[in-house]
């Protein structure tokens, strides 16, 4: 078409949609939602990006650098912004393979022989400001409900370099030893305001929030911030611990970190970065940020580049996959659900469409016509989507903020993603509106001028073309999900993530586009229903038949929504099973835990008053067990240094691997892995409690479900009771592994570890469904004859039912005034997330599809005004008229439900499959088979098929006007 031809159909076109402003507002709310959507997304990305300006002021404030040091005596490798990585290429005076010691280069002998805050004085300009950062423990501090767990941190929040990283919002800075400032969600979790006081336990003191600040990149952090020397030391000396371990031990790492001020003309450049590395700092320079060095001149990436070079990738894309095929398919259901309403348009213009062929328009100047529609309506869709995305983050920029955790660098829209965008809705309407542009160019003259119709039979090769598509499209989209790398499956599949989403994505599209073309046909195989219906369905079936052009896009709009609802359904209630399947418990159902493993000393101090809140808060607890934690050379969950105990397989049930690391190719490995079913492994929630926990029958009930009167006679002679019948060796007895703590040597010396230690200990199996909590039971006397030691770590009760909400809160309320942390465990067995989500789901799928029936009917309605006018000359009631049309959308109604089922299980079996795809050498078929399961709610499909045409007709019986328009005669 000429360009003057397309101006005349767009100004057609744009006529048109403000004449049918119901039909138009529908586009243009189909075509506006995603790319409102998308829109958003872009805007909220692009303004979360930071400029490297702003990455530096959120970085480091207004200081110049900020200097770590990272261990001393050491070199460090780090990038140009450390907190993307750095490392330590070995331990100092080691070699990396543990072999003869290295020699200290001068610079590591300097670092390890001078104090760090005299180090930087020495290696930085003279006149350099040092700023110190002091991060303290966590603590637990006073608040409205008990204690809450907080980071402390010391800063002077009066000077300005820290202006851009911690932001006093509210408030004064704290000026007096007395005075904190605290952070936002401190204050929101707290329940605290400016003006109260809060004190940390082991303090005396108490403290006066007079300031309210924030993270501008860590919104989320809970942190009160004191004045130099006011909280830290103080806090130090209260719980006895140790502030600076790194002055007297030369190779323990430090947190000495410092903002930094250079005096005036002084730079900090890369080539000083790398003078400070081999002295065992990081640092983060504002020159250095702002003009990053070459790729080739950063030793840290020469490293990693070579590491990646010697080892596998595995790294699942599945996700991106998901992603893609998901997008593009909501894209196709738009396209499908969009047709229609032009398809209506073009019904009602076909006496103006007549005409302009009558007067001498080809077909192109009619198809012109049609999609001159799809454009006005897909750019006017994507421009008020625009508008309303950028608009709603604007307004919502504060709630998005908090989402994220991070606040904007800057508002920030991009013209040229929203061109990108605006394009992506155009092509939307163009290709919703191509299949009635096609249909309307190809009508026959006469028929339009006069409003009759051509009934053209069904075409065989196109049901046969949209047969093979259906069955390639769901081939192709199945093979996308097979084989492919480091799955360790014989089956021949697509590699790469770009190449198996698009197998995804297009197959599933060409399956339903397949259904699409197969319509007609599928819409004909119906129609022999009739004889066995009362006259209102017979006869709207019949209709159906009849005007199968306007009858399939209908039914493909309710076949893309049912399909998207189905396709979603299906794969949680699938997810939802596999989660189900992989679920952990902590312990029987039912089971009240006290204690988490691993606590401190002041919470196993108030353990007694902690058991006796639980058991005066809950009534009916039954039989408590005390539960013990086995200790070696040491408590770990003090902070000190402590042993390692394993329970160990037998030589004959480990993977082989491990002692071929090394020594074999790593393909080999790969091979291994994926066929021995000894090195098949599952990801499962580590224990609380380590490999070995101390107890006694009543433990072996309350925490492993062991009933079996034999297992707590055998804990009580002294064997050991393990819960893998695998653990348990030939000779009868289990091996454990007790390995040394690991001790810091001089520098210059190399590192020395004992052989562990390996004890045979006398066992019987009791098998238990909660592998969760260790591997083996001991009792207490038998630890100590082992030469190990216990620890009190908790209780454990299992009344007859699970405590009801009010009595958790009440128990949680409890606690929260002896200790900061969670230490309360109920065990309610699975509890499945997807239920609410299904809902929303299908109600608005059903929206979606009651709208899409609802354009069916107005399609229908373009039509049926003859047929309606000729039931009213024989005397027809306005309510069988009524019944009429709601038979006729409940019918379209029907079909495309019957078919959005059929294809709603391609897409979402095609991903299932997809995500069993391992996360890693040997993972276990168990779990790749959970991963794998497809599970079809019966409930939600069945609903879908009897409630949605049923509702449809309803609606659209209500809706129907009774009174005839007058018709100009025919003929």
């Amino acid at each position: 078409m000429k360009p003057g031809a397309w101006r005349l159909a767009l100004r057609i076109a744009r006529r048109d949609a403000l004449r049918a402003k119901g039909r138009s507002a529908l586009v243009i709310a189909m075509v506006a939602l995603p790319v409102l959507g998308v829109t958003g997304a872009d805007v909220f990305y692009r303004s979360g990006e930071l400029t490297p300006v702003e990455h530096v002021e959120r970085t480091i404030g207004q200081a110049d650098a900020e200097l770590h040091m990272v261990q001393r005596g050491m070199t460090v490798l780090q990038a140009p912004d450390p907190d993307k990585g750095f490392s330590l290429p070995s331990t100092p005076g080691h070699t990396a393979d543990g072999q003869a010691p290295a020699p200290l280069t001068p610079a590591q002998q300097r670092s390890r022989d001078t104090e760090p805050a005299e180090l930087a004085r020495q290696l930085l300009p003279a006149g350099t400001t040092f700023v110190p950062e002091a991060d303290g423990p966590y603590g637990a501090a006073t608040s409205t409900q008990g204690l809450l767990s907080t980071h402390t941190s010391e800063k002077d929040l009066t000077d300005p370099v820290w202006r851009g990283h911690l932001t006093v919002v509210d408030g004064r800075a704290p000026t007096a030893d007395g005075e904190i400032a605290a952070t936002s969600e401190f204050l929101r979790r707290s329940g605290l305001k400016l003006g109260d006081r809060t004190g940390l336990r082991g303090l005396d003191r108490q403290f006066t929030i007079t300031a309210e600040a924030e993270y501008p990149g860590e919104l989320g952090a809970t942190e009160i911030i004191a004045r130099p020397g006011a909280l830290i030391a103080p806090l130090a000396r209260a719980t006895g611990a140790d502030t600076k371990p790194a002055l007297r031990d030369t190779t323990t790492t430090t947190t000495a970190r410092w903002l930094v001020k250079l005096p005036a003309g002084a730079t900090l450049d890369w080539h000083k970065v790398l003078e400070l590395n081999d002295h065992g700092f990081t640092a983060t320079s504002r020159a250095v940020l702002l003009d990053p060095p070459a790729r080739a001149d950063v030793p840290y990436y020469t490293e990693i580049d070579r590491r990646a070079g010697s080892q596998p990738s595995f790294f699942n894309r599945t996700p991106v996959v998901i992603l893609g095929t998901v997008v593009g398919m909501a894209l196709l259901e738009i396209v499908l659900l969009a047709g229609p309403a032009f398809a209506v348009g073009a019904r009602r213009s076909r006496r103006q469409l007549g005409l302009l062929a009558a007067a001498g328009g080809d077909r192109a100047n009619v198809r012109g016509v049609v999609l001159g529609g799809g454009i006005v309506l897909g750019l006017t869709g994507a421009a008020v989507g625009i508008a309303l995305g950028v608009g709603l983050v604007a307004l919502l920029r504060d709630h998005a903020e908090d989402y994220a955790g991070s606040r904007f660098g800057h508002f920030n829209v991009q013209p040229l993603d929203l061109l990108g965008i605006l394009f992506v809705g155009l092509v939307t309407g163009l290709l919703a509106a191509v299949v009635p542009a096609v249909q309307a160019s190809r009508q026959d003259v006469v028929s339009a001028l006069t409003s009759r119709d051509t009934v053209k039979p069904a075409s065989r090769k196109l049901a046969v073309l949209g047969l093979l598509m259906v069955a390639g499209g769901a081939a192709l989209a199945l093979l996308g999900t097979a084989g492919g790398a480091n799955t360790g499956s014989a089956v021949p599949g697509i590699g790469g993530s770009a190449n198996r989403s698009f197998a995804v994505l297009g197959g599933s599209a060409l399956a339903e586009l397949g259904m699409v073309v197969l319509t007609p046909f599928l819409v004909g195989l119906f129609g022999k229903l009739g004889r066995w219906l009362t006259l209102g369905p017979r006869l709207a079936l019949r209709d159906s038949v009849r005007h199968r052009g306007r009858t399939a896009p209908a039914v493909a709009a309710v076949m893309a929504a049912v399909a998207g609802s189905v396709a979603v359904s299906v794969y949680l209630a699938s997810y939802d099973e596999q989660s189900r399947r992989e679920y952990v418990a902590a312990g029987p159902s039912n089971a009240v835990m006290l204690g988490g493993g691993w606590i401190s000393t002041a919470d196993r101090t108030a353990l007694p008053q902690m058991r006796d809140a639980v058991e005066h808060s809950i009534p009916d607890l039954g039989r408590r067990s005390d539960i013990r934690r086995v200790d070696y050379k040491g408590n770990c969950s003090d902070g000190g240094t402590c042993g390692y105990i394993q329970v160990k397989l037998p030589k004959d049930q480990r993977c082989p691997v491990f002692e071929m690391r090394g020594k074999a190719d790593p393909a080999e490995i790969d091979r291994i892995l994926a066929t021995d079913s000894r090195c098949h492994s599952t990801q499962r929630r580590g224990s609380h409690y380590g490999d070995l926990t101390a107890g006694d029958a009543t433990l072996l009930h309350n925490l492993y479900g062991v009933t079996d009167p034999a297992a707590g006679q055998a804990l009580a002679a002294g064997k050991a009771v393990v819960f893998d019948p695998r653990y348990l060796g030939k000779d009868g007895k289990v091996a454990i592994e007790l390995e040394e703590p690991f001790q810091s040597t001089p520098a210059g010396t190399p590192a020395t570890r004992p052989d562990p230690v390996e004890l045979l200990v006398d066992a019987v199996v009791a098998p238990s469904a909660m592998p969760a909590q260790g591997q083996a039971v001991i009792s207490a006397d038998t630890a100590t004859r082992l030469g190990l030691t216990t620890s009190d770590a908790g209780s454990v009760w299992l009344p007859a039912t699970a405590p009801g909400d009010g009595a958790e809160q009440k128990t949680t309320a409890a606690l929260a005034k002896l200790t900061e942390h969670d230490q309360l465990t109920i065990e309610r067995g699975y509890q499945s997330r997807a239920g609410l989500v299904s809902i929303g789901l299908e109600v608005f799928a059903a929206i979606v599809a009651l709208g899409a029936a609802g354009i069916a009917t107005g399609l229908a309605a373009a039509d049926s005004q003859r047929d309606l006018t000729t039931l009213a000359a024989i005397g027809a009631e306005p309510r069988i008229r009524r019944t009429l049309s709601g038979f006729q959308c409940g019918v379209i109604a029907a079909m495309g439900t019957l078919l959005g089922v059929v294809c709603g299980l391609v897409p979402a079996v095609a991903l299932r499959k997809l995500g069993s795809r391992p996360d890693f050498p040997g993972m276990s078929p168990e779990e790749l088979a959970n991963r794998s399961i497809v599970v079809l709610p019966w409930l939600t499909i069945g609903l879908t098929v009897v409630v949605l045409p049923l509702l449809a007709a309803g609606l659209a019986t209500l809706l129907t006007r009774s009174r005839i328009t007058l018709l100009r005669r025919s003929g």
